[in-house]
């Protein structure tokens, strides 16, 4: 546990085919299921503080209590991701936290010096923000809003990763909360 931002939650892979990438670890690691969303629904992103037209395609699953996330970018929009593909690389690039008080770790990030590389709003599910990690090249920090809606998410993907026997690996439909 960061003594700063607490449990370190997910482990964010960069990735030029994310349906390839969803293959090796199902096959190889036994992994999943992986929920799969073709088209983010992003309300707002903004690369270095400018607006960016991102397109991605992201897929999570959960090995115990870690997330990992597959993005594949899916245009040439000025983007984190994009700069680590151009820059040759593929596979880790951020670890994430979902910190309680998203405001709190965003001003603790700060105080510590670091820079927003990053940031967007997922329509309907929340932000998330990236910092640059200048010292440690590759690896950014993500804080992803950590609300109503993605707490139970993220919960039931773990759940359901649990007792997952295999079949049906790739799902499309994501947890959604019950209506009241």
């Amino acid at each position: 546990m960061s003594r700063v931002f607490g449990d370190l939650r997910q482990l964010g892979y960069v990735v030029r085919d994310v349906e390839a990438a969803m293959k090796y670890w199902i096959e190889v690691n036994g992994v999943g299921p992986f929920f799969y969303i073709e088209k983010v629904p992003l309300a707002s992103f903004s690369y270095k503080g400018q607006p960016s037209k991102l397109e991605m395609s992201i897929a999570l699953a959960f090995s115990g209590g870690a997330q990992v996330e597959l993005i594949q970018q899916r245009n040439d929009a000025p983007s984190l991701y994009k700069d680590y593909i151009d820059a040759g690389q593929e596979g880790l690039q951020h670890i994430a936290y979902w910190p309680e008080d998203y405001q709190a770790a965003k001003r603790a990030a700060e105080a510590q010096g670091l820079k927003v590389g990053q940031e967007g709003d997922i329509a309907g599910r929340g932000g998330f923000i990236y910092y640059q990690t200048v010292g440690h090249h590759g690896t950014c920090i993500e804080f992803a809003e950590f609300n109503t809606y993605r707490q139970y998410q993220f919960a039931e993907m773990e759940r359901v990763s649990r007792v997952w026997d295999g079949s049906d690996p790739i799902r499309t439909t994501l947890p959604a909360p019950p209506v009241d």
